[in-house]
């Protein structure tokens, strides 16, 4: 069961415009009433088909723009610009402000994604994994539904959030059938959330938890995970 409520209820929920990270895979693309001009400050598409190492395409990584340690990105004809930090919408009016104050471009017009947004999905779940999805934002609910919903044994009243800000890894508590939660920055999935679903007494006691040395490593396995990830 989820979100036990009764009557009618009305959410108010920003939509969430992420800061960008280092590792994030970008695309920038930049247009203009020219498109002869506008065409040199962009990578152009070379090359034809896809190779795949672990869930990100390399056809995506060679043909848009990787942040690296320094929160850089390499532009052409712009050169190195600074991005981490900013969200896509802010990176957009600083590109388009720079093109313009600087004489490059009459009228320019620049989008941003992030390619490579992805969460974690661990524990008590149909299959967990790690997933990406391209959407801008997705919600808590869409997240478990790409991992194919909670099992039967999921604790539902306990989900365990960890996030990445700038003040380090935190642990959110949420439980899915109470309302509250969908009140809070914690309804939109962030860019390398984790979430993990924990086994409820039932499946705890149906394993043979002390007896069953497999069942008692799965445990033990997700606890850590929570563990190392916090400590990051």
């Amino acid at each position: 069961m989820y979100i036990q409520t009764s009557g009618n209820n009305t959410f108010e929920n920003k939509i969430l415009d992420q800061k960008i990270e280092v590792n994030d895979i970008l695309s920038v693309k930049i247009g203009s009433l020219n498109s002869e001009s506008s065409n040199v400050y962009n990578i152009d598409a070379m090359g034809s088909g896809t190779t795949t190492v672990g869930t990100v395409d390399v056809n995506i990584a060679l043909k848009n723009y990787l942040v690296n340690n320094e929160g850089l990105i390499i532009l052409p004809v712009l050169g190195n610009i600074k991005v981490s930090d900013k969200t896509t919408s802010e990176l957009e009016k600083f590109l388009t402000k720079k093109l313009i104050d600087e004489g490059h471009l009459l009228e320019p017009t620049v989008s941003v994604r992030i390619l490579n947004s992805k969460v974690t999905i661990l524990g008590e779940v149909r299959s967990p994994g790690t997933y990406s999805f391209p959407e801008k934002n997705i919600t808590l609910l869409q997240a478990l539904g790409l991992a194919g919903d909670l099992t039967i044994n999921g604790v539902r009243e306990d989900i365990l959030l960890i996030r990445q800000d700038a003040n380090g890894k935190t642990i959110n508590h949420i439980n899915l059938t109470k309302k509250d939660w969908m009140n809070t920055d914690l309804y939109y999935i962030k860019q390398n959330d984790v979430i993990v679903v924990n086994p409820n007494n039932a499946k705890i006691k149906s394993a043979g938890i002390i007896g069953n040395a497999g069942a008692l490593i799965s445990v033990i396995s997700i606890l850590l995970t929570v563990i190392v990830l916090f400590k990051k």
